[in-house]
């Protein structure tokens, strides 16, 4: 697995849509050999990632409660606690 993509199973409070969105973006463009968007890439890039967040909404909603939570935290709760 990239160690970049973030664990999103387990947080608490649980995964917000802008955390499952940021880690679709970065699954997409892992996949897609993407570094940045352009026009000719944006469209598939917005398609592909909307499924991608979709699929991630339903496995979290079905994979049981874990028993410890991530050992990291996700970029964006990093950001807003950096930023207080």
């Amino acid at each position: 697995m990239c160690r970049n993509i973030t664990v999103l199973r387990g947080l608490e409070p649980a995964a917000t849509e802008q955390e499952i969105y940021a880690a679709a973006l970065q699954y997409v463009r892992k996949v897609g050999g993407l570094s940045g968007l352009s026009s000719a890439t944006k469209p598939a890039v917005d398609k592909a990632v909307a499924a991608v967040a979709e699929a991630t909404t339903a496995l979290l909603a079905e994979l049981p409660d874990r028993r410890v939570p991530p050992a990291t935290e996700p970029p964006l709760r990093r950001l807003a606690r950096d930023n207080l």
